[in-house]
């Protein structure tokens, strides 16, 4: 085995985790997720048969990461969020065929207790705030907070925010990367060294 297996986890057969990932007490890996290298699965962690989870992502403790989702690498769930994959939940009517696709990009970051419903796509290296509902999609950079979701600023790869508006024009050079980021009209791009 080349990950480490807490002994009150259960991993089920055809399972795929990645090299030097940790999987913590009780966590529920099903059958057919596939996990990266270097993820950290917190206690308490559900991870359904369709599921992805890219390399070096980390899912904090008390998340259930359930069908047609799918994570990007360097992905950080907060304790506690939550993910959905059925739009109109009906206990007595069936829909396991109308789950819908939730596409989380790479370094994104999905606070503590926040919840994104199903069919949205958070952009690479967004922010979603602690207790924030994203109801639709996110774009790449964006600090969203509230219920619903709104946005309310940029952040760099880094994780700290960026003093652009919202919409405008503007550039900003990350004082701890060096990476320069441009702002043109509602669309924030970093710009490759």
């Amino acid at each position: 085995m080349s990950y480490s297996l807490h002994p009150s986890a259960i991993v089920d057969e055809g399972a795929q985790i990645g090299e030097g990932s940790r999987v913590w007490h009780f966590v529920h890996v099903c059958g057919g997720a596939k996990i990266g290298k270097g993820v950290s699965l917190g206690q308490n962690v559900f991870v359904g048969n369709k599921v992805t989870v890219g390399d070096k992502c980390k899912i904090q403790n008390n998340v259930s990461v359930y069908d047609n989702v799918t994570l990007e690498e360097g992905v950080f769930c907060g304790p506690s969020m939550v993910f959905t994959n059925v739009y109109n939940p009906r206990s007595l009517i069936e829909r396991k065929n109308e789950y819908r696709d939730t596409l989380v990009k790479k370094g994104a970051t999905l606070g503590a207790n926040c919840t994104i419903v199903c069919g949205a796509t958070v952009g690479e290296y967004a922010f979603v705030g602690a207790g924030a509902v994203i109801n639709k999609d996110v774009k790449p950079y964006a600090l969203m907070v509230g219920v619903p979701a709104r946005q309310i600023g940029w952040m760099s790869e880094y994780g700290e925010q960026i003093p652009l508006p919202v919409h405008g024009q503007g550039e900003y050079i990350c004082p701890y990367t060096g990476h320069q980021y441009t702002l043109s009209g509602n669309t924030l791009k970093r710009i490759p060294s």
